[in-house]
């Protein structure tokens, strides 16, 4: 790619003490790797959003601004309930724009399944939303005892290997989804 494509890198949990800030903060140090991509870290504890869906809301116009200014994301999802957490359902449901025609990949932690149930399914809600999502991701099980206090991975070559191959294959879905909004917005494709 010519120019930087923005990376909206989106926080999957808002629990106190939670593991997403060790997994984010090990993702966007490895993203530096790969200086095609502009990063801005989305987490959902930056916003005072609304219980309901009161679109009026400022907060919800901030996000909106930023969502809708990415060419591409990643979700960092915890596995709560052999599902996703509910703070991240809203976020993904008070919008519907932002999410169209762009690529989502995946980084996910959780007990033995690494976080993969909850992938699984916000694979069909971003299906749902005309999004793309990336069939290769990132997980980590057990990763409390992965992460030590300074957010450095353990053991950290197969996770970066699988990092590389996402990363790859969003590159590529992100230059070929920026081109086809640029030639035909999504939203003027007839229904």
């Amino acid at each position: 790619m010519k120019t930087p494509t923005r990376l909206a890198v989106i926080y999957g949990s808002t629990r106190e003490g939670r593991i997403c800030d060790r997994v984010v903060k090990w993702l966007t140090q490895e993203l530096v790797r790969f200086p095609q991509f502009d990063i801005d870290i989305i987490d959902p504890l930056d916003f005072a959003l609304p219980v309901s869906r009161d679109m009026a809301h400022p907060e919800i116009d901030r996000l909106a601004g930023r969502l809708g200014m990415a060419d591409a994301f990643i979700i960092v999802t915890p596995e709560y309930n052999h599902s996703f957490t509910a703070s991240l359902k809203s976020i993904i449901d008070f919008f519907f724009e932002p999410w169209q025609g762009k690529p989502v990949a995946f980084v996910s932690y959780g007990g033995i399944s690494g976080g993969l149930r909850a992938v699984e399914q916000l694979r069909l809600v971003f299906a749902e939303l005309h999004a793309v999502t990336i069939r290769d991701s990132v997980s980590f099980t057990a990763p409390w005892n992965r992460f030590d206090t300074e957010r450095r991975l353990d053991n950290p070559t197969d996770a970066m290997r699988l990092l590389d191959r996402m990363m790859a294959r969003l590159e590529w879905w992100t230059r070929a989804l920026v081109t086809a909004r640029s030639d035909c917005p999504y939203a003027d494709i007839a229904a």
